[in-house]
């Protein structure tokens, strides 16, 4: 394997403890980083579990599900594989992951609001959506490996 290649798929660590402490920079990527690993990959697996709603349906626009294959629950299991990708992406390459975060946010504001009654959740996931993208412009100074760029300090 190439160095390049090497360094890209080598997940990025935790800035260090010394920077977590004096630096607010360091913990607002770490906060970020931490809350778009574990959100995605929770809400992609409730997809499957349904505890925090009994019915994920009723979020997809009809407009989208007559394109996806499969009936309503066929595309919350792919919504919810999505979700559990991204959150690993995240985890690995927070500067890629973030922007995939940032876009499937965009997709379900799309959604929502061609959904009557969810402009509050759609609000929301806009507010998420903005920290999805600081959390990638936080990342081009911690994400060393990404696209050979160094961390900067």
């Amino acid at each position: 394997m190439t160095t390049a290649v090497a360094s890209a798929l080598r997940p990025v660590p935790i800035p260090a403890s010394s920077d977590l402490r004096r630096d607010p920079v360091a913990q607002a990527f770490t906060l970020l980083r931490i809350a778009f690993t574990v959100a995605p990959i929770l809400f992609g697996i409730d997809k499957f579990a349904g505890v925090l709603t009994d019915d994920w349906t009723r979020y997809l626009a009809p407009a989208f599900n007559d394109i996806i294959p499969g009936n309503a629950s066929d595309a919350m299991h792919i919504v919810g594989v999505v979700e559990i990708v991204a959150g690993l992406l995240v985890a690995m390459k927070p500067r890629i992951g973030a922007w995939v975060v940032a876009a499937w946010l965009f997709g379900i504001i799309v959604n929502l609001l061609l959904v009557s009654g969810f402009y509050d959740v759609a609000l929301r996931d806009f507010g998420l959506m903005l920290a999805a993208i600081a959390l990638a412009r936080l990342s081009a100074v911690y994400d060393e490996g990404a696209f050979g760029r160094t961390r900067r300090t």
